[in-house]
C-alpha cells in the first residue's frame, strides 16, 4: 500500500507515524514543509520519496504535489494527524477520489457548531449551543439561554481563544476580544458544570477497536488560565469498568454520526449535575504527545497499531491496561527566564522508578505563558499500577518540584 503522510516531522512525534507505516508494510511518500535535508535520517530512510510544499494547508499546493505524486504510484491513503491539516487534506482526497476521511466528516469534526447540530439530531447529549455573526446574536442567545456562557472560537483546539462569560459586562468584553465587533463568526455555548475529560478511540470503518479514557484535572479553561496551578492529564487503567460504559456508547454513537471510518478520534466531555455530555470530537489524535503515554502505560506501540488499521484495516496490537499514567505540567513561578529547580533530588529518590521521562528545560531558558500549554515549560510524566496512587504522586511532584524562575525586564 502507498500512503502519503502530510507533514512528517513537525511536530516531532510526526516521526513516529512515519516509522510505523513503514514499519507495516507501507510505501510512504511525505510532504512536508521543511526541506529534504532538514529531515531527520532516520525519517529519510523510512520515507520513499518525499515532496516540500509552501505550506500544507495551502490546498491548490496540496492537490498539485498529490497529483505529481500520483503519476509516480497510485495513492491509496492520504493521511494527516494535525488538526489543522485534517481538512485540507479531506478535500485533497475527495478531489482525487482517494479513501479515507471525508470533506463533510472533516468539517463536522472542526466546526463547533455544525458539530453539536448534527449531534444533536442524532440524539446525542450536548450543550446549547449555535454560530453567532454579530453581537445581537450573542446577546439574544444569552438572553435565552443565561448565563454562564462559553464564547469560542468555531475552529478552535482545546481552550484556545475561550472564555467564560458570567454577566452582560462579561459579553461586553467577549465580543471584542473574540473578533465578533470586527465581523468574525463565533461559536456560543450553554457553560456545562462537571467533571471535563476526554475519550480516545480508533476506528476502522466505523467500529471502535481501541479505546482510551483520560481526566483533566482541573478542568481545561481553569488550567489555562490560572498561574499557580500546575494541571495533570491522567489516563485511567479502568476503562473496562462498568462505569465507563456510557462514555463508551456515546463515543460510539458520535463515530457514527458524523459518519467517521478509520481515524483516531479525540473527543471531550463533561460529567457533572446535567449528566453526561459531549463537547466536542475531532478525527485526529489527541495533542501534547498523550499517545506517548498510553504507549508506556499500555506496553505497546499505538502508532502501530493506527498505522495496522490504516494500512490493513484491521488491529492486532493490544494495549495491556496494566499502568494508569499521567502527565503534570509544572509551572514557573513567573514569567521571565528559569532560575533554577527545587526538588528534584527529592523527586527523583521517592518516585524515579514510576518516572516515564521528565522536560526540564536549563536554566537560562526563556519561560512561556500560562496559556501556552501542558508542554510549554516544564514537565512530568509518571505511571503506577493503581490509579490512586498515582494521582497523589502527581499531587505530590506539583507539591515538591518547583520551576524558580526570574524577571528579565527589570
Amino acid at each position: 500500500m502507498h500512503v502519503v503522510f502530510i507533514e512528517p516531522s513537525f511536530p516531532k512525534n510526526q516521526r513516529e507515524f512515519v516509522r510505523a507505516l513503514q514499519a507495516v508494510g507501507a510505501r510512504v511518500t511525505g510532504i512536508g514543509e521543511s526541506p529534504l535535508e532538514g529531515l531527520d535520517p532516520q525519517v529519510k530512510q523510512w520515507l520513499t520519496h518525499y515532496e516540500r510544499v509552501r505550506s500544507v494547508t495551502d490546498i491548490g499546493a496540496l492537490y498539485e504535489t498529490c497529483t505529481r505524486v500520483q503519476k509516480l504510484a497510485r495513492i491509496d491513503r492520504l493521511e494527516a494527524v494535525v488538526e489543522a491539516h485534517v481538512e485540507p487534506a479531506a478535500k485533497v482526497r475527495e478531489a482525487l477520489g482517494i479513501a479515507g476521511t471525508s470533506t463533510k466528516t472533516a468539517w463536522l469534526c472542526r466546526d463547533k457548531p455544525a458539530m453539536k447540530e448534527a449531534l444533536r439530531a442524532a440524539g446525542l447529549p450536548c450543550a446549547r449551543s449555535s454560530a453567532v455573526q454579530s453581537a445581537e446574536q450573542l446577546r439574544q442567545f444569552a438572553a435565552e439561554v443565561g448565563y454562564p456562557l462559553c464564547v469560542k472560537p468555531r475552529a478552535g483546539a482545546g481552550a484556545s481563544g475561550a472564555v467564560r462569560v458570567d454577566d452582560d459586562a462579561g459579553l461586553a468584553q467577549a465580543i471584542e476580544t473574540s473578533g465578533l465587533a470586527r465581523g468574525a463568526s463565533v461559536a456560543v455555548e450553554e457553560w456545562i458544570e462537571g467533571h471535563e475529560g476526554f475519550y480516545d478511540t480508533l476506528t476502522v470503518n466505523g467500529e471502535v477497536v481501541l479505546d482510551f479514557a483520560c481526566h483533566y484535572y482541573p478542568n481545561v479553561l481553569e488550567a489555562m488560565r490560572t498561574r499557580w496551578i500546575n494541571p495533570q492529564i491522567v489516563l485511567t487503567n479502568r476503562s473496562t469498568d462498568a462505569s465507563y460504559d456510557e462514555l463508551k456508547q456515546l463515543g460510539a454513537r458520535a463515530v457514527q454520526a458524523l459518519e467517521i471510518g478509520t481515524s483516531a478520534t479525540h473527543m471531550e466531555w463533561f460529567f457533572g449535575p446535567k449528566g453526561l455530555k459531549f463537547s466536542e470530537i475531532g478525527c485526529r489524535p489527541p495533542g501534547v504527545r498523550t499517545w506517548d503515554l498510553y504507549s508506556a502505560a499500555n506496553e505497546f506501540d499505538i502508532y502501530k497499531a493506527w498505522a495496522e488499521a490504516v494500512v490493513h484495516g484491521h488491529v492486532q496490537s493490544r494495549p495491556s491496561r496494566r499502568y494508569a499514567a499521567g502527565l503534570i505540567a509544572l509551572r514557573p513561578t513567573q514569567d521571565g527566564v528559569i532560575d533554577r529547580y527545587e526538588g528534584v533530588d527529592e523527586l527523583q529518590r521517592r518516585f524515579g522508578p514510576h518516572v516515564i521521562d521528565a522536560h526540564l528545560p536549563p536554566a537560562g531558558t526563556r519561560t512561556q505563558g500560562v496559556e501556552a500549554g501542558y508542554m510549554a515549560n516544564a514537565w512530568v510524566r509518571l505511571r503506577h499500577e493503581d490509579y490512586d496512587t498515582l494521582r497523589s504522586m502527581l499531587d505530590e511532584v506539583g507539591r515538591t518540584l518547583k520551576v524558580i524562575a526570574r524577571d528579565i525586564t527589570a
